[in-house]
Parts: structure tokens; sequence; C-alpha cells
């Protein structure tokens, strides 16, 4: 293919606090992970993102892990706030957040102050924050995750299906799939501290219906326990027992873990395919 036919796509990395130097190294690896024909027909960029011009480049954004108040702090104080809620609820363009990303996403998060944060939205679910516990209780789990070997989504040849080594550091969990709304989940927001998104439209209508599906379970974490003595378990065999830790509602993706501090580039790979169907 000529260069001239070659298309451009843009991922940003947020890069207002957290492991956004993480993600943007395996992305450049996945990006030469990719099947042969994705990778002959994109030429990619991984910027930085920090400022409203910086996001406007963007065909898709990844929100790193770190601190989810900080983040928000930082971000209303260099007004990216409501652009950082155009790009997702608006234009609903492709995005992935991990650990303090998914708090960022929820449309409900507990265990916080008003006042204390705000959140972006995406993503029908309230997450409860710090949910293992302090940074001294973080810990490592292997996960099956079937999703990265989906027929149609992944298409690399020798899929790897290993189970993917996670790492959980003050990590949030899903702890409910909620219906989705119009408006902002005011259900949610009548429950002593807890913070709600405020509500925005997809520009897109056949965007509006898919959201209405609600969100999809992609992953869970079996017991804690299970999961740090007994290296043969994995959050597939044990069944549908266990913490949600995966989830995705139309172009938005969110994990609780952190793919980017493994230096396994399978769920970034898998991802970029899904930001290469999104703009089709």
């Amino acid at each position: 293919m000529t260069e001239e036919a070659r298309r451009v796509v843009t991922v940003g990395v947020l890069a207002l606090q957290g492991a956004f130097n993480e993600h943007l190294q395996l992305l450049r690896r996945a990006a030469i992970s990719l099947p042969t024909d994705a990778s002959e027909q994109t030429d990619w960029r991984f910027p930085e993102v920090r400022t409203e011009d910086e996001l406007e480049q963007c065909d898709a954004l990844i929100l790193p892990g770190g601190e989810s108040t900080t983040m928000s702090l930082v971000a209303g104080r260099s007004g990216m706030l409501e652009p950082l809620r155009d790009f997702v609820k608006v234009a609903r363009k492709p995005v992935w957040g991990t650990c303090a990303g998914l708090i960022l996403l929820a449309e409900s998060a507990n265990r916080t102050k008003q006042g204390g944060q705000e959140l972006i939205g995406g993503l029908d679910v309230r997450v409860n924050r710090n949910h293992f516990g302090r940074q001294v209780e973080s810990f490592e789990a292997d996960l099956d995750l079937p999703f990265l070997a989906t027929p149609g989504d992944s298409n690399i040849a020798g899929i790897d299906l290993r189970p993917f080594h996670s790492v959980f550091i003050r990590a949030p969990v899903v702890e409910k799939i909620l219906q989705p709304s119009q408006g902002i989940q005011e259900e949610e927001a009548s429950i002593p501290e807890t913070i709600v998104a405020p509500t925005r439209t997809a520009r897109d209508k056949d965007m509006e219906g898919i959201i209405g599906k609600g969100v999809e379970v992609m992953a869970k974490l079996p017991g804690r326990a299970a999961a740090l003595t007994n290296k043969e378990i994995t959050a597939h065999s044990t069944g549908d027992e266990g913490d949600i830790i995966a989830v995705r509602q139309g172009n938005v993706f969110a994990t609780s873990f952190h793919p980017e501090l493994t230096g396994d580039d399978r769920i970034h790979v898998w991802w970029l395919q899904q930001v290469l169907k999104a703009l089709k």
C-alpha cells in the first residue's frame, strides 16, 4: 500500500498524572504486534495529552492508572474536564481507562466525599474505590481473559492464551452494573458518600442505541485468597463468582488492574484492534 493511502490514527494517553509513560511504551509495542494487514495500512501516533488542543487531535484515548482524585483536580484546574466529557460521552470516541481511569469513567463512585473529585462518566457502573485496601495490600494475580481470543476481535496468528498476569494497586472494582440512563444516575446520587457524573448526550444516534444495551462484563477476579495462594486458579476457571474488574459499554472500556505495568502488550493489541473497528 502506498504512503498516501495509509491511514493515520492518533491514540493519546492522558498525561496529567500517573502511569502514562508505561502505556505509551506498550502502545508502541502493540502497534508492531498487530496483524500484518492492520499494521501495513495504519500509521499510528501516540502523543501525551495535557491540553484541549492535544485532545482534539486524538481518535482514541487512554486514561492511565494513578490517583483519580489528583487527575480530576488537575483536569478541572487545567480546563480539561469538560473536553474529556465531550470526548467520552458526546463524541463517544474509543476510550480505555485503567484503575484510576475506571473510576473517572464510572457514572457513580462510592467512598467519595462530595467535592473530593469529579467524574467524567461514560460507563453505567458504580465503582468501589480502593476495594482491596491500602497500598500495602496491593497484589498480583493471573487472569483468564477470554475476550483476548474472541473470534473477530483477535486475528493474531498463534494467539497466546496464557493467563494474563495482572497488577492491582489500591484497585477499584465494579460494585454494581447500573441501568443505562438518559440523565444522571439519580438513585446513585442519593447514596451517602457517592458521587455521580454529569449527564451528556451522545452525538451519534446509533451510538445511543449501543449505549442503551448496557454494560458488558469482560472479566472477573476470583476470591482474592484463591488467586494469591493457588496459581492454577484464574477468574474464568472459578465460574461467575468474583469481583468485576473489566467492563465495556459501546466504545468505552475499563480495567481495574494495570496492564501497563506488566510488560504484556496483549490487551493493548486487542484494544487497538477495537479502535480500528470503531473508526471504520
